[in-house]
Formats: C-alpha cells, structure tokens, sequence
C-alpha cells in the first residue's frame, strides 16, 4: 500500500475478494491511513442497507423506522459480518448514535451460522461476529438456545427481514420459508443475497409462491420477475454492488477526501435507498434499473462530496480546492460531479481507401 500510494498518490485502492480472514484485518489496517475501501465488506454492506432502508419504505413507513426491524441474518463471512455493522451503525445513528443506541440496535439482530444461531455460549467465537452474539438469557426467553437452527429461529423471532449471505445454495428451503409466513410484519422482506446464482439462498418463484405475493424480494444474482397472476408482478431486486462502488470512488476523487469513511459510506447506501420513487416502493422495486446507472453515480458520488464535506474530510480536486467545495450548495455539487464525469464519448472514423 505504501509503494502504491507513494507512486500514485490519489489514487483510490478497492479491495476484492479477499478471504474472511484478511478481509476485516487489512481494513482495519489500512481504512485509516490510506484511501481504501473493502468491496465486499462495505460495497455489498452499502448495497444491503439500501435495500432493507427501501423495504421499510415498501411497508409504507419511512426510513427512519428501520431500528424496529427483527432481522435474522444467515451467513456470518465477511460479507455478513459487513452487514451486520454497517446496519447496526446505521440504526444507531437513527437512534442518537451514543452506547445506548448501539446496544438497542445490537439486539434487533439475530446471527446464524453453520453452526446455528450465535449466542455468548459459542466456544472460539470469531471476534467479528462477537458483537452479534444473542445474550444467552434473551435466548433462552425466547425459547432459543445456542445452536438453533435457522427455522427454528425464524419460527421463534418471527423477523420482519430474512437476510441472506450465506453463499449455501438452497438455505432458504421450502420449511424455513414456511416458518416466515409468520413474519409479524406487514411485507415481509427475503433477501437472498449469495452469488453466483447457484448459490442463492431460494429463489423468487419459491419465495413468491410459499410466503406470498406481498413479500419484498432481493437477490445477490439476476432473476426473472415473477408472474403472479391476474396483472400482477413478484418483482425481483438484484442488489448488485455496481450501484455504489462507481459513485464512492467518484465522490472521493472528486471531494479529494484522505480517507473513505464511515459517513461517506453510509451517505452513498441512504442516497440509493432514497432514489426509488414512493411509487415504485410500494410496487416491491426497491433498486432501479441498470439503465440509470450513470444517474445513480451522479447522485451517489454527490451525495459522498457533501458528506466529506460535512465531515471535514475533503481537500478538493484539482482547481476546486477545499475552501471552494465548502462554499457550493446542493445543486452546484451534483453539477461538479457531473461536469467530472468521463463520458464515453469517441469521434467516428471513416475508413478511406486510398
């Protein structure tokens, strides 16, 4: 990292597929120094947020009910554990963002592994998924013990979300999706996050016809929509990460912030969250079309400038230096970025003989 950056000194470093293990240490080692993020752990994260802020949305509610969610997550790697912090983070922050918030917000998650459900009994626990791990007396109250199976937590916690991230094709099956049925929420939301498609957690057509037409669905990989019969549609929401990471990089280029933080992130989640119509929403979209994808990075990367900006984190780009950016309103940032943009733009050639 520091050969790279010594070299390329604005440069913006995106992390890949790098296993659990490495993951959450050479983020931790280096998100503070060094203009990194880790894709899988804060792009899928971002992504993730999105959708459920867009689920509370599709329940007719706004997003700042998301702190009342029942959550079971299914899959504790480093894309599920990106999750889980990312979203406690962001229902604290709903909540006043103090210690009291963060444990309120811890205690709306419920974590299953391989192993089962994650509680303080759990022998080598990993220290990531520590944080998560249900207090064996709230398990035991709830008639769940260390090691329950994922029907049998979703039967017991009756969740609002099912949330996926696993990469175990087929986790979702047919009794555990017959247990959501008693979802207490009003739309109940599956989130089969894992890719590639053989590796989803159900499908849209199982999810559709065993808990019902008014589910919200997202997958990790794309699917067909659903025909539901007599006019109606089962939408599926892919949640691909290409709706944030574009706009991150770009929004942090362009405000020139030394680091890639939390509030950036969370800004860029918030905004795509926010980018559906309440139309659309209450349809089952939660996540637009591909199509828009250049207008989507527009409002993501803007929406990262402002929140660099408020955090004091930007330092300007190019001949807008920080004391500039800092004096632009709302509308005059999202024109910066797109006065910034490349534009795949080439002149025709006309081959002459001759």
């Amino acid at each position: 990292m520091e050969a790279v950056f010594t070299r390329w000194p604005h440069v913006i470093v995106q992390f890949e597929d790098f296993q659990s293990k490495w993951a959450f240490k050479l983020l931790q080692r280096y998100r503070n120094t060094y203009r990194m993020f880790n894709d899988d752990v804060q792009g899928t994260a971002g992504v993730a947020i999105a959708g459920l802020l867009g689920a509370v949305r599709a329940q007719g509610r706004p997003m700042i009910d998301f702190p009342k969610q029942k959550i079971v997550v299914a899959g504790a790697g480093s894309a599920g554990i990106g999750v889980l912090n990312a979203a406690r983070k962001t229902m604290a922050r709903m909540l006043g963002n103090n210690e009291s918030a963060f444990e309120s917000a811890r205690s709306q998650f419920w974590v299953v592994d391989a192993k089962g459900l994650i509680t303080e009994e759990r022998q080598n626990i990993d220290p990531e998924a520590l944080p998560f791990a249900r207090k064996i007396k709230e398990a035991n109250r709830q008639g769940l013990r260390e090691g329950a199976s994922l029907v049998e937590v979703v039967r017991e916690v009756k969740p609002d979300v099912l949330l996926g991230l696993s990469a175990v094709g087929g986790l979702f099956s047919n009794e555990v999706l017959e247990a959501f049925k008693g979802s207490t929420s009003t739309r109940p939301a599956i989130f089969a996050m894992s890719n590639p498609t053989k590796n989803a957690e159900c499908t849209p057509e199982e999810a559709f016809s065993i808990v019902g037409d008014n589910i919200i669905f997202a997958s990790g990989s794309p699917f067909n929509d659903v025909d539901l019969g007599n006019g109606h549609v089962g939408h599926c929401n892919q949640g691909n990460n290409m709706y944030l990471f574009p706009g991150i990089g770009l929004g942090t280029l362009l405000s020139g912030a030394r680091i890639v933080s939390d509030g950036m992130l969370q800004a860029a989640a918030e905004c795509l969250a926010a980018y559906m119509t309440e139309d659309e929403v209450l349809q089952g979209i939660i996540y637009p079309s591909t199509s828009r994808i250049r207008n989507i990075t527009e409002q993501v990367a803007a929406a990262v400038v402002k929140e660099a900006i408020k955090e004091d984190l930007a330092e300007g780009y190019r001949e807008m230096d920080a004391r500039e950016l800092q004096k632009l309103n709302e509308e005059e940032i999202l024109e910066f970025v797109k006065n910034n943009m490349w534009s795949p733009e080439y002149p025709t050639l006309v081959y002459k003989e001759g």
